[in-house]
């Protein structure tokens, strides 16, 4: 299982998968071919679906540039490997001297014929929930300190600057406001909602905090804002929501709240290595159904919760979750993205208190609803997997006045 810098991200949006992603690819095979003048590009399945609103194109023509790029889009076509797939072509007048399949498989990962390209940094040896769960009770030790034995001290140096650029990215969303950009016309909220959760009083304040922390960072991510993939750009806001909940409205310290930070890492680590954080593969069950289990398990040891309480929240995060369709209308990381992630940070709070409650015992495992996720998603069609055309993608449909 790789290490956690594989896994935070610092990039920025509005896509893992059609953004970061792409733009590594285009760099590794434009570095690759230094006086090459042309490039082609050919997009398939979801890339091509909905790059256009997730401006896949974009980054790619602003990697290659200054020189040409030609980019094909074929979203009705899916490479064998993932979804996301792309094929780079060095070109020399119109012969082909040069060819790359590659494959953008979730969190700005790419995959191509030799493998994961950024597979050296295995650094777990236990890559599944139920092993780690039993090294903790044996060892009398924490999930943040499994992360801390596998990958040395060195790591909170790394987490400290990912929980800062989590801290800028919700404090920017919230000081911004004004329209979000593409076809949507959709209004930033994080800075009313935060206002209102200062004026609001009781519980419904406190909730109101959370909704505005989420929706301050997927709104910055819509806007191609930096963020931190957590586990990806469209879920980027749950994690950091939580978090900053957590340090604001119930008084916990950063040393605490980054040793939350390394845990959520870890469950967002085992689902990557034995399941999937694409949309494009498993439906946004494999996105924010990940980051609500990272949130809530974080949730539930930073507030004292033991490691089977860790796992009780982890696992129903993850498990209420299934199911849940990736279904971008017109393409963009907005709705139901944005609100989503301010809802389901309610929910992994949630489930860490009601994990809290329990004495961890259940009886599904975090590692059962894995398993569950990718047969699920498996079985989803793909229009509900990031290609836009079912689901509210089919149904609502933008509004584009005419000049």
């Amino acid at each position: 299982m790789q290490s956690l810098r594989e896994l935070y991200k610092i990039g920025y949006g509005p896509s893992s998968s059609h953004t970061i992603a792409p733009g590594r690819a285009a760099k590794i095979f434009s570095k690759k071919h230094p006086d090459v003048q042309k490039f082609r590009v050919t997009l398939y399945g979801s890339l091509a679906a909905t790059g256009v609103g997730h401006g896949t194109d974009t980054v790619i023509e602003t990697v290659i540039k200054p020189r040409e790029v030609e980019i094909i889009w074929k979203p009705e076509i899916e490479l064998p490997v993932h979804p996301n797939g792309l094929l780079f072509e060095a070109m020399d007048n119109d012969k082909v001297i040069d060819s790359w399949e590659v494959y953008s498989v979730g969190g700005g990962d790419l995959r191509d014929e030799t493998g994961l390209l950024n597979d050296a940094s295995k650094v777990y040896e236990l890559t599944n929930m139920n092993d780690i769960l039993a090294w903790c009770l044996e060892e009398g030790r924490s999930f943040w300190e499994y992360v801390e034995f596998c990958e040395g001290k060195e790591i909170w140096d790394f987490l400290e600057n990912v929980w800062k650029v989590m801290k800028k990215s919700i404090k920017r969303g919230i000081e911004e406001e004004g329209v979000l950009p593409g076809t949507l016309r959709i209004a930033r909220k994080a800075s009313s909602y935060y206002i209102r959760s200062k004026t609001t009083t009781g519980s419904t304040g406190n909730i109101g905090l959370l909704f505005a922390a989420a929706l301050a960072v997927a709104e910055e991510n819509a806007a191609c804002g930096k963020v931190v993939t957590a586990p990806t750009c469209g879920a980027s806001g749950v994690v950091p929501a939580v978090l900053y909940f957590l340090k604001e409205d119930q008084g916990f310290s950063d040393k605490r709240i980054i040793r939350g930070l390394a845990t959520a890492g870890l469950i967002g680590n085992i689902v990557k290595t034995n399941g999937s954080i694409s949309g494009a593969e498993v439906g946004c069950q494999g996105e924010l159904g990940t980051a609500c289990a990272m949130a809530a398990g974080a949730a539930a040891q930073i507030m004292g919760g033991t490691p089977k309480q860790v796992e009780y929240a982890a696992e129903m995060g993850f498990e209420h979750n299934l199911g849940l369709t990736c279904d971008p209308v017109d393409g963009y990381v907005q709705i139901p993205c944005i609100e989503r992630n301010a809802f389901i940070s309610q929910k992994a709070r949630e489930c860490a208190v009601y994990s809290l409650f329990s004495d961890g015992s259940h009886k599904v495992s975090f590692d059962q609803v894995v398993e569950t996720m990718m047969q699920t998603g498996k079985d989803l069609q793909s229009k509900y997997r990031e290609t836009s055309l079912g689901g509210l993608a089919r149904i609502v449909r933008p509004v584009i006045k005419k000049a």
